[in-house]
């Protein structure tokens, strides 16, 4: 608890850095801020993508970013691609689900293969023991981790009346151009990113009136037609081809 509490007072001392980028990225500061402790430890000087450090781009997953300016970058550019990079700039669902969703995402659907709770989210929570990559692709079902997971850092927030995950702020419709334009499915993609984004999709239309999917990343009959509804086309390789 003393940990939990160390990095929820860092996070609340750092919470007017964060406010800029929340407010260009329409991101809520608290769902930014659990990022930069999962991937830099609250370190201003690391990009947010995966923590590398901003005086180049950066070299693992994901390559090369940001794509654009020259380093060394500022925090806040570089925050900023990472968010939207991952989709985040897009999202609208800020509930507490909603959020936990796109944090999994963030660090990766890995853990679902071994049926263990992501330690990303739910690291010294009762809904993690044990089970972590411990290299890229390297799995011990042993291996425990040791860094607090973000949905427990975003419930003692809660807890000290800092954010409020019972009303996560009002959004408006998303905007149908910059909705995931994925293709035509019958079956969910074996691709994890492929994946995320029809989920992600899907999500985005449910926020629609008189739309209600199943989100489960099968871009087929159902989606398509919701996509032509809302943005008045079929979804690419759609059979109708209208």
């Amino acid at each position: 608890m003393a940990e939990v509490e160390g990095v929820v007072q860092r996070i609340l001392n750092f919470q007017n850095r964060y406010a800029p980028v929340a407010a260009q990225s329409t991101v809520p500061w608290y769902v930014i801020a659990v990022i930069h402790n999962m991937e830099c430890s609250l370190d201003f000087t690391l990009h947010l993508h995966n923590g590398e450090s901003l005086r180049r781009r950066t070299v693992n997953e994901p390559v090369g970013r940001p794509k654009t300016g020259q380093p060394p970058f500022a925090w806040d550019v570089s925050a900023l691609d990472a968010l939207a990079y991952h989709g985040f700039t897009t999202w609208s669902d800020w509930s507490i689900g909603g959020i936990c969703y796109k944090l999994e995402g963030y660090n990766g659907w890995g853990y679902r293969a071994h049926n263990i709770n992501s330690p990303y989210l739910w690291s010294y929570s009762n809904l993690y023991t044990s089970g972590k990559y411990i290299a890229d692709g390297v799995w011990s079902d042993t291996a425990v981790s040791r860094q607090c997971g973000a949905a427990v850092i975003l419930r003692r927030l809660s807890e000290h009346g800092a954010i409020d995950l019972a009303s996560p702020p009002s959004s408006k419709l998303p905007d149908t151009a910059e909705l995931p334009e994925v293709p035509y499915a019958l079956f969910a993609s074996s691709d994890p990113k492929q994946l995320e984004k029809a989920e992600d999709l899907q999500r985005l239309l449910n926020m629609f009136p008189s739309i209600s999917l199943k989100v489960d990343g099968i871009v087929g009959p159902r989606t398509s037609a919701a996509y032509k509804t809302v943005t008045g086309k079929y979804l690419p390789g759609n059979p109708r081809g209208e």
